[in-house]
């Protein structure tokens, strides 16, 4: 089984570059202005003139504002929207018929029961990422990219209708054990490839990319 790789908050050519030089299938930027990682639409577009077809671009968004989802929706190379907020099943219809663009909707994870919301969103998205659900004492923390994971096997032997991804708190010294026992079919790496918060590593998206390939 080959298992796909998403490389998130890329903000810079260099990152991207070896990202999809190393066989990333999806790349991620992220659209929040207190993330570290936030970067502008017009970098984006400018990031994204030659990326290959076989290399899905994701633009991610939390609780974004029509008029965020209009500036997105004219980015022309993003195939994903990712909704890593609190949107409910209604609002993510929304946007996917607002924009045709394909719905990543991100499920935050701490317990068994977070997964009871999971079949609200599968008929009104295209994919969902299950990640760890940030402590509540974690201070300065964001709503993804904390570096913080979950138990991977509330994961195991689940079946949903639409694709999925594991994200929280990966590496490429974790993500073997990650993927054998959640049996993901694709993981998502954020803070786990960078030097420091927002700073991609070359280095480290190789080996995380070489790792995944390994498992």
């Amino acid at each position: 089984m080959t298992v796909d790789v998403k490389i998130c908050g890329i903000s810079d050519s260099t990152a991207l570059d070896v990202a999809i030089k190393e066989g990333a299938k999806y790349v991620g930027f992220v659209f929040f202005p207190k993330s570290p990682r936030n970067i502008s639409p017009d970098l984006v577009a400018q990031l994204l003139l030659n990326i290959p077809k076989t290399v899905k671009a994701v633009a991610l968004v939390v609780d974004p504002s029509d008029e965020l989802v209009y500036i997105i929706q004219s980015i022309p190379s993003i195939s994903f929207i990712q909704l890593h907020g609190a949107e409910d099943s209604e609002r993510v219809s929304v946007i996917r018929k607002r924009t045709g663009k394909r719905i990543i909707k991100a499920i935050k994870v701490a317990t068994a029961e977070d997964l009871e919301i999971v079949e609200s969103y599968t008929n009104v998205a295209d994919m969902l990422l299950f990640d760890a659900k940030t402590p509540p004492d974690m201070i300065g923390a964001l709503p993804g990219g904390n570096a913080v994971s979950f138990d991977w096997k509330i994961l195991s032997g689940r079946d949903w209708k639409i694709p999925w991804m594991l994200s929280g708190g990966l590496t490429a010294q974790n993500v073997g054990a990650a993927i054998r026992v959640s049996a993901a079919p694709a993981v998502d790496v954020s803070s786990g490839v960078e030097c420091a918060p927002g700073i991609k590593d070359g280095a480290r998206i190789t080996a995380f990319l070489r790792a995944v390939q390994s498992a």
